[in-house]
């Protein structure tokens, strides 16, 4: 067994030597400048993601989680399960209005020009920004959040690319969660609600609204520099119960026409479509005529050894596309050296899971950057007063009063960046 395991490990360092060759190493990477001009607009050629001027550019990032999109044990929240919940819980309490009120308070706090600062300041480049459509709709029917002046609410993007644009972050845009959802996963919004699929009337009402807002999205965003990429479905048929065949039949269908609907009014961008776990989870572009693409997965497993056969194997079945690692945090037995040394050499970007949290469990340094060891309150969506939440989600959340750096940027990121 352990002579096996020798020669698999062998094979691994051999391939990771040659596919690095090809690619490039960490420190050739250019820097960005600190505002991104027409100049750093980002395409795909080959493996790589080069910018205007013809140099090779590798993303090295972080996530914006628990900012746009809520999980519990990410989040500062109780007696809910899921966002959507927790929204139908304040609706009720408080009246729609006041819902919104309380989640943009949050969402003021959790995330500010300081928190853009000190990403930057770490020598990231990047932010992936995971959001979900009720923060563009009040419901799956379609209602669109207005502005002051009756327009469609898009001011969160709009500002989180236009101060990232300034610091030279790029932003990659991530469908978190689609309308009708698109796992049965809670991080999609609503636990065990996967119907972005369905064969029905109501799931092509939903595939619909989807469309409309990724179309509003892209021509909104079409040409501006700071925008890396649109990430069509984050982890589409996460923790469905089906078969292989099925989930492959279900990514093509709904990542073609969503690739469809972006190309529609956006023909530059870069797109990303994610087989998260296996390569094969997802067509390859050269049978379906996708241009200017890249493939991004995903990583929790605690292994180093699998992590460096996943990693290599993906690069090999996709040796002319550029790769992202969108969400990994190394953990248990999964070493920060490996996960970064094997990603650089085989020319993948990569972004962290997360920047900042505030749940429970989180100062066990598995999940963040940014944490308390003392934790934080958590607001009691059914039982609080109105005040009483809007306070726990206040001034409290902001990054340079409550938090800490949970050692982790110090000890491992450091040198990557």
């Amino acid at each position: 067994m352990k002579c096996k395991r020798f020669l698999a490990l062998l094979l691994c360092a051999l391939i990771l030597c040659t596919v690095g060759a090809t690619a490039f190493a960490a420190e050739d990477t250019p820097a960005a400048a600190d505002a991104l001009t027409d100049a750093d607009y980002l395409t795909a050629k080959g493996p790589l993601l080069v910018n205007r001027r013809g140099e090779p550019v590798q993303l090295k990032g972080v996530n914006l989680g628990a900012w746009m999109i809520w999980e519990d044990w990410l989040c500062p929240y109780e007696e809910a399960s899921d966002h959507a919940e927790v929204l139908d819980i304040l609706t009720e309490r408080f009246g729609e209005e006041k819902a919104y009120a309380l989640m943009n308070t949050y969402m003021d706090n959790f995330i500010t020009g300081y928190d853009l600062d000190e990403i930057k300041g770490m020598g990231f480049n990047c932010v992936r920004v995971p959001f979900w459509f009720r923060n563009f709709y009040y419901d799956d029917n379609g209602r669109k959040i207005l502005d002051a002046n009756g327009n469609w609410d898009f001011s969160r993007l709009d500002w989180i690319v236009s101060e990232c644009g300034k610091r030279g972050l790029y932003v990659i845009l991530d469908m978190h969660g689609a309308v009708g959802y698109q796992s049965d996963a809670p991080h999609s919004g609503k636990g065990g609600s996967v119907g972005l699929y369905e064969n029905t009337a109501q799931g092509e009402r939903y595939r619909q609204l989807t469309d409309e807002l990724w179309t509003a999205i892209a021509t909104r965003f079409k040409g501006n520099p700071a925008v890396a990429m649109y990430d069509l479905l984050n982890e589409p048929m996460c923790d469905v119960n089906c078969t292989e065949i099925r989930r492959r039949i279900n990514n093509e269908s709904i990542y073609s026409r969503l690739y469809r609907t972006v190309r529609a009014v956006d023909e530059d961008h870069l797109i990303s479509v994610e087989c998260i776990w296996t390569a094969a989870a997802v067509p390859h572009k050269i049978f379906k005529g996708w241009k200017n693409v890249v493939y991004q997965v995903h990583f929790y497993q605690n292994s180093n050894f699998i992590f460096n056969l996943f990693v290599v194997l993906t690069r090999i079945y996709y040796a002319n596309t550029p790769l992202l690692m969108g969400e990994f945090y190394p953990h248990q037995k999964t070493t920060w050296s490996n996960c970064f040394n094997t990603m650089n050499k085989c020319g993948y970007s990569w972004m962290l899971w997360t920047y900042k949290a505030t749940g429970h469990g989180m100062w066990s340094g598995d999940w963040c950057l940014r944490g308390s060891k003392d934790g934080f309150e958590r607001a009691k969506v059914r039982t609080d007063s109105y005040e009483e939440i809007a306070r726990k989600w206040g001034d409290c959340q902001r990054t340079e009063i409550g938090y800490q750096d949970s050692g982790h940027f110090a000890k491992n990121v450091a040198a990557y960046v």
